[in-house]
């Protein structure tokens, strides 16, 4: 990493790109769920370790599986399609 900080690195790497944003936030909650880093390193902090990670393109965001019970679409009221 250089020797600004994190928060102007993302910002410099990111630089607005939804995607990249998602990718990251969706790491450190992996990280903070008990994920083992893709790297080797002693750091602690998961906003770190993700960055890391992605600027050495180890990660990429997919599309999830739900796996979460979602209700049906109601049918639609007759007369009302």
């Amino acid at each position: 990493m250089t020797d600004s900080s994190l928060p102007t690195s993302l910002q410099d790497f990111v630089g607005g790109s939804f995607h990249k944003t998602a990718l990251l936030q969706k790491r450190v909650r992996e990280l903070i769920k008990g994920a083992i880093p893709l790297i080797d390193t002693r750091e602690k902090n998961p906003i770190k370790i993700a960055f890391l990670e992605m600027q050495q393109g180890l990660i990429e965001l997919t599309p999830e599986e739900d796996h979460r019970a979602v209700a049906p679409m109601p049918s639609p009221v007759a007369g009302m399609e």
